[in-house]
C-alpha cells in the first residue's frame, strides 16, 4: 500500500486525537474489553478469569502500540504487535480451544470499537470536512494495515502452537480432559489410560493461577506439587491448562492437606488455589472441577487476597456476590458501621455466629474472658443497624461477604 504522508495541520490532528487515547484513564477501555470478551468465539474462554485479564492485557497493549505510534509518527505505516501480551493470550487460549476464528472475530470486533471512539475523539478536535475526511482516511488505513499485520503474525504463533500441541502427552492430557469435563462419549478405560490417572475414585479437584505478568510460573508448579503430595503414593493428576494457570484432581476421600498447602503458598507470592469439593466416579471428577472453578471466580470478581480457598467456605458468599453491585448494598445495609469496624471484632461476631450466640463456647474457642466477649457484642450492637440477636443470619452471611472480598 502507498502511504502518502498527510498534511501538517492533519498530522497535528493525529497526534492531539492519539494523546487523548494514550492519556485516557482505564476505565475508558471497558467498551472495547466487553465487547471483545463477549464475542461469539471468545465467549468459551472469557469465563476464566486468568484468561479474560490476559485478553484485556491484549486489548491495551494492540490499542497502545497503534496510539503510540501515531502519537511518534502520524499517518505513518504502523508494525505489527507481536508483544508479550498478545503472544501469551494466544498461546494459552488456543491450549483451551481458541483458534484461528476467534482470533479474527475478537479482532473484528475490538476494531469496531477503537475506530469509534477514535472517530468521536476527532470530532471533538475538528469540524473542518476536508480536515476530518483526510484525518479518518488515512487513520483508517493505518489501523486496518496495522491489523492484518498484527493478525498475520499472531496467525503464525498459532501454527507454531498447533504443531508443539500435537507432540507429547501434555496435548493428550488436555484433549481427555476436556471430553470428561464436556461430557463427551469416552470410555473410562480409555480415559484412565491416557491420563494415568483413575476416575473411579474420590477426586478433589483445584485450580492453581497467579497473574502470568508477575507471577513466577515456577511457583505454580511448586504449589501444584505441594497439593498433589498423596498418601500411600496414590497418583495425582495435573494438568497444564494455560501458562498461569494449573487443573489439579487429588485422590482420595480425605482430600489434600490444606493446612500445609497454605503454608507452603504463603512463600509463593501470587499463586492463589481454589479447591472443589471431594466427590467420587467420573461424575465426581467433573462436579468438584466445576466447583473449583466457581470458587476462583468468586475469589477473582471479589479481588480476594485469601491464597487458599475452598468451595465449601465460599458457597454462600458465592450466591450472596453474584450481583458485586447488589453484594455491596446487602453489606452496607446489613452492617452500616460495622463494617468499618476493626478485623477483631468482626471475626469475634462471626465466631459467636458460628457458636449459635452461646457466649461460653465462643470465649472458650476464642481464648477471652466471657466479659471481654460481651463487651465486644454490646460494641457491635451499637454500631449494627439492626440488633444481632434480631438479625445474626443477615449479619453472618455479610460478614463472610466482606471477609473475602479484596481491600
Amino acid at each position: 500500500m502507498d502511504w502518502e504522508r498527510p498534511s501538517e495541520r492533519v498530522c497535528e490532528l493525529i497526534r492531539q486525537t492519539a494523546q487523548a487515547l494514550v492519556s485516557a484513564p482505564p476505565e475508558a477501555l471497558d467498551e472495547l474489553h466487553e465487547a471483545t470478551l463477549s464475542a461469539v468465539y471468545t465467549q468459551a474462554i472469557a469465563s476464566d478469569p486468568v484468561l479474560a485479564e490476559g485478553i484485556r492485557r491484549s486489548n491495551r497493549s494492540n490499542l497502545m502500540h497503534w496510539a503510540a505510534a501515531n502519537l511518534s509518527h502520524p499517518g505513518e505505516p504502523v508494525a505489527a504487535n507481536l508483544s508479550t501480551e498478545s503472544l501469551v493470550i494466544v498461546r494459552d487460549g488456543f491450549r483451551r480451544g481458541l483458534d484461528e476464528s476467534a482470533v479474527l472475530d475478537a479482532y473484528r470486533v475490538g476494531t469496531n470499537v477503537a475506530w469509534r471512539s477514535w472517530m468521536q475523539t476527532a470530532f471533538t478536535l475538528t469540524r473542518d470536512p476536508d480536515e476530518l475526511c483526510e484525518l479518518l482516511d488515512v487513520t483508517s488505513r493505518s489501523l486496518t494495515s496495522f491489523i492484518d499485520a498484527t493478525i498475520a503474525g499472531i496467525g503464525e504463533q498459532m501454527q507454531r502452537e498447533r504443531e508443539a500441541l500435537t507432540r507429547g502427552t501434555h496435548a493428550e492430557r488436555r484433549e481427555t480432559v476436556a471430553l470428561i469435563l464436556d461430557g463427551a462419549t469416552i470410555s473410562r478405560q480409555r480415559a484412565e489410560s491416557r491420563l494415568g490417572y483413575r476416575l473411579e475414585q474420590h477426586h478433589t479437584a483445584a485450580v492453581i493461577w497467579g497473574d502470568d505478568s508477575t507471577t513466577n510460573l515456577a511457583d505454580l508448579d511448586a504449589a501444584a506439587e505441594v497439593l498433589t503430595r498423596t498418601e500411600g503414593g496414590q497418583r495425582a493428576l495435573s494438568v497444564l491448562a494455560s501458562a498461569a494457570t494449573r487443573w489439579v484432581w487429588v485422590p482420595g476421600p480425605a482430600g489434600p492437606d490444606l493446612a500445609s498447602v497454605a503454608a507452603a503458598v504463603d512463600k509463593l507470592p501470587g499463586v492463589q488455589i481454589a479447591v472443589g469439593t471431594t466427590v467420587a466416579g467420573i461424575d465426581g471428577f467433573r462436579r468438584s472441577h466445576l466447583d473449583a472453578v466457581a470458587t476462583q471466580r468468586v475469589m477473582v470478581r471479589l479481588g480476594s487476597t485469601q491464597r487458599v480457598a475452598r468451595f465449601t467456605d465460599i458457597e454462600l458468599v458465592a450466591l450472596v456476590s453474584a450481583d458485586p453491585e447488589q453484594a455491596d448494598r446487602f453489606i452496607t445495609h446489613t452492617l452500616g458501621d460495622f463494617a468499618s469496624a476493626d478485623s477483631e471484632l468482626r471475626q469475634t461476631v462471626l465466631t459467636f455466629i458460628h457458636h449459635q450466640c452461646n457466649a461460653s463456647r465462643t470465649a472458650e474457642q476464642m481464648f477471652l474472658h466471657r466479659n471481654t466477649l460481651l463487651r465486644r457484642i454490646a460494641r457491635a450492637d451499637e454500631l449494627l443497624p439492626t440488633p444481632l440477636a434480631d438479625n445474626s443470619v443477615r449479619v453472618a452471611v455479610a460478614l463472610e461477604a466482606l471477609r473475602w472480598r479484596g481491600a
